[in-house]
């Protein structure tokens, strides 16, 4: 597998749309500072293809994809293997509760020769080719077949972890065989043995459930039983051949009891239709009855036609008599008329009082309105008498300290005589006056109030009573209108009582009529069920006559009932007695037949008394007989079925018995204590020898790798071929180290699979801890290993030395929101 292109945006710290080209790329680095997101471009490569990255614990969450506060995080990886390009996609998306999940996944096989360049990276569910996979599922399937490693050899073979060789370089013995087991995944033999001691009880179990099942089909299928079912099955088919020879005789006696029960059934029949022939009580008196209810109804239609005239007259007189609604209409004006005038009279006196009081009232109203006005010119007065008092009595008050001889305080002016002190304050009597001529305003106003209301009211009567003398007018118009040119009271109460009393008379001629008729419909119903009755007697005669046509009875008298039933009878009688002979006759040869019938019958069922066999039901002896033979074929065929599963059981047994003996020995040779401990010895012999191999080509030549006792060594040639053990070695030399071992592994585990497609290497390996003499050998092996032009080779690091001489750089960059890529050289 080889990257040619990753496209990725919201994934991790790539917020933003990020593209890494690695299409011309056979050795780069992916430097930047710790934390700036080179590892997790690798994440980002392995989530493409496996949906899970090595940093995030192997767990198959997805939410580690997502940029924080990121709703969507989108990965594809454009892949070169097996010299064809595919295009690896996969989309993170966080719904509405916070839970992250897969929503898109695809792989696409790309046409020849397409350049991933021209890609704008904007979609990255872009249509590029043939599509393999469309879900995560069958995405994580496709990608195995196509790149030929599961993930967990992927990240040992490509994406290499971190100090995890070197740490296997330097284990002790047991730990070194613990890695080597979980890296080489030789811990499958153990669960091929607890498979094979699975399969060894599963073995037990159904050999110990095939025995008994086994010895009941043997002792089932024996070959007497076989024998016996076979004699069995041959008496069977004896009295089927048997019954078969006596079943013609048995239908023709049958048939015989057939024939002479039909005729036998034929005599019984005459003989039951003729005495069933019988003339009806009453049939004398239909004719009779008839004749006396049509009679009935002809008078009962006379009677209906005299009513009718006598109705009709009656009815004549009251159209020609005055309408009894109009003289009662004239009844009523009358009445109105002398109602109206006697209320026309009330209201004239009414209205006249009415105005003699408005009339009384308005003068008096008049008189108050000029005491009114007297009473307020006189506090008027009085009120201006108050004002001069209240004057005169401040004058006073002001000369109260007054000498004669002195100025005046108000004036200035020389006093010679200071008028005498009044005996009292003249305000005194002026306040008494105003207070009575304000009580007589008040009595005045109140007396005058008092009229205006009786004004009003006498108003108010007069208008109302002028209103409805008004409207009585108008109605007492109306009916002088109506009485015009009417007959007085008396004649017109005279015309009422013979309109009523027509209209009376002409009830009673209609109530006589109806009766009449009710009498008629009785009449004619009465004689008209008189001759159905008449007619149901003579269809009587016919059915009783139609059930002997055949026998031929004399011919009917259509004129009378009673002579017709009585010769039909007697010929009846006649032919009965010839017909009970005759049916005596036919119940004895059909005796005789039954006999014969039942003994061939008898014979039949001692067929099957004889074979042991039950009785079978009337008519059932041939199917019971073929039912038999059924049976005993099928038991016959059943015990040969149960040989034959006997046999199937036994081959079955014997498989199961060589695969429980397979087990059981595979079991055992695996639980060997020395068969693990020689599995991991013939391991680390290839690993060690492919290691060795890539470590002489890395130090150029100087180096060979070998192991004693499970213990690491280097053979150094620049030294005359000088053992020493791993430990002793630089850390550039423990690097090419490492790497010699890990490039071996890889190569191992890709050797497990046919189709795996190992064209790069990834170390995420950390190399700030080394030297510059160290680091000097790292970058020289590392630039050696791509200078084989085997695999594209990248490192991530944050070593500015080391980057340097990578000839082509990504240089990644955080800021607050996103990480950046950019490619130098």
């Amino acid at each position: 597998m080889r990257p040619l292109r990753l496209d990725l945006r919201g994934f991790t710290v790539f917020r933003e749309p990020t593209t890494v080209d690695l299409t011309d790329c056979d050795f780069f680095a992916l430097v930047g500072p710790t934390g700036s997101g080179k590892s997790t471009l690798l994440d980002a490569i392995c989530f493409a293809l496996y949906g899970t990255a090595p940093r995030w614990g192997g767990g198959r969450s997805v939410a580690h994809a997502l940029a924080p506060s990121a709703t969507e995080a989108a990965v594809r990886l454009i892949f070169e293997a097996g010299g064809t390009r595919y295009a690896a996609t996969r989309v993170v998306r966080r719904d509405g509760k916070g839970r992250a999940a897969t929503r898109a996944a695809g792989l696409q096989a790309l046409t020849p020769g397409f350049d991933a360049s021209t890609l704008d990276g904007d979609d990255l569910l872009d249509e590029l080719g043939e599509a393999l996979a469309g879900t995560p599922s069958e995405l994580d399937h496709a990608v195995a077949d196509v790149v030929g490693l599961p993930y967990d050899q992927f990240i040992k073979c490509v994406v290499l972890p971190q100090g995890e060789f070197a740490a296997f370089l330097h284990a002790r013995p047991a730990e070194r065989q613990e890695i080597l087991v979980r890296l080489l995944g030789l811990d499958v033999y153990e669960k091929i043995r607890e498979k094979a001691a699975t399969l060894v009880g599963e073995a037990n179990a159904k050999l110990a459930a095939t025995e008994p099942v086994l010895n009941e089909l043997t002792a089932a299928a024996s070959d007497e039983a076989i024998e016996a079912a076979e004699q069995r099955l041959e008496q069977a088919r004896a009295l089927a051949a048997d019954v078969d020879a006596a079943l013609p005789e048995l239908a023709e006696a049958q048939r015989r009891v057939e024939q002479v029960s039909a005729e036998a059934t034929a005599a019984e029949q005459r003989l039951r239709v003729l005495t069933a022939v019988a003339a009806p009580a009453g049939v004398t008196t239909l004719a009779q009855t008839a004749r006396a209810a049509a009679a009935a109804a002809a008078d009962a239609a006379i009677a209906v036609g005299t009513a009718e005239e006598s109705e009709e007259k009656v009815r004549a007189q009251l159209e020609a008599a005055a309408d009894p609604t109009v003289l009662r209409g004239l009844l009523e004006a009358h009445a109105e008329n002398s109602r109206l005038a006697t209320q026309l009279s009330e209201l004239d006196a009414a209205a006249s009082q009415a105005q003699q009081l408005h009339d009384s009232a308005l003068g008096a109203q008049q008189t108050a309105v000029a005491r009114q006005t007297q009473a307020e010119r006189a506090l008027t007065d009085a009120q201006q008498a108050l004002q001069a008092a209240q004057t005169s009595d401040r004058a006073a008050w002001l000369r109260r300290d007054l000498k004669a001889g002195h100025a005046c305080p108000v004036c200035t002016q020389h006093v010679a005589t200071v008028p005498p002190m009044p005996d009292q304050p003249a305000m005194t009597a002026a306040k008494k006056v105003v207070e009575q001529a304000e009580q007589t305003v008040t009595t005045t106003r109140a007396a005058r109030e008092q009229l205006d209301r009786k004004v009003n009211e006498a108003s108010v009567r007069h208008a109302r009573a002028s209103t409805q003398r008004e409207a009585l007018g108008v109605r007492a118009a109306e009916v002088a209108r109506v009485l015009h040119g009417a007959a007085p009271v008396p004649k017109l109460r005279e015309q009422l009582t013979a309109a009523e009393a027509l209209r009376r008379e002409l009830a009673m001629a209609t109530t006589a009529l109806r009766a009449a008729r009710e009498a008629q419909r009785q009449a004619a119903g009465f004689a008209q069920q008189a001759q159905d009755r008449l007619a149901a007697g003579w269809r009587s005669f016919d059915a009783a006559r139609d059930t002997v046509t055949a026998l031929v009875p004399p011919a009917a008298d259509r004129d009378d009932l009673a002579a017709a039933w009585r010769a039909l009878d007697g010929w009846a009688r006649e032919q009965a007695a010839a017909a009970q002979t005759a049916r005596d006759g036919e119940r004895g040869r059909l005796a005789q037949a039954r006999e014969h019938a039942t003994a061939l019958v008898h014979r039949l069922d001692e067929m099957f008394a004889a074979a042991a066999l039950p009785r079978p039901g009337a008519g059932e002896h041939q199917r019971a007989a073929a039912v038999t033979v059924e049976r005993m074929a099928a038991a016959r065929d059943t015990l040969l079925e149960r040989r034959a599963q006997a046999e199937t059981l036994r081959a079955q047994r014997a498989v199961v018995e060589t695969d429980r003996q397979v087990a059981t020995a595979l079991a055992t040779h695996l639980r060997a204590n020395n068969f693990e401990a020689w599995l991991l010895q013939e391991a680390l012999d290839a690993l060690v020898d492919g290691a060795s191999a890539i470590l002489r080509e890395l130090s150029g030549g100087q180096y060979d790798l070998i192991h004693e006792d499970r213990e690491f060594f280097v053979v150094d040639h620049h030294d005359a071929g000088l053992r020493r053990t791993v430990r002793t070695l630089s850390g550039g030399e423990t690097f090419q180290a490492s790497l010699a071992l890990a490039l071996a592994l890889a190569d191992q585990l890709g050797g497990l699979s046919p189709t795996a497609s190992l064209e790069s290497i990834m170390l995420d390996e950390g190399f700030g801890t080394l030297d510059a003499s160290t680091l000097d050998t790292v970058a020289a092996t590392l630039e050696n290993l791509a200078a084989t032009g085997d695999r594209m080779v990248g490192v991530v690091t944050h070593v500015q030395a080391l980057a340097e001489r990578i000839p082509v750089r990504f240089e990644i960059s955080k800021d607050a929101r996103t990480a950046r890529v950019e490619r130098v050289g």
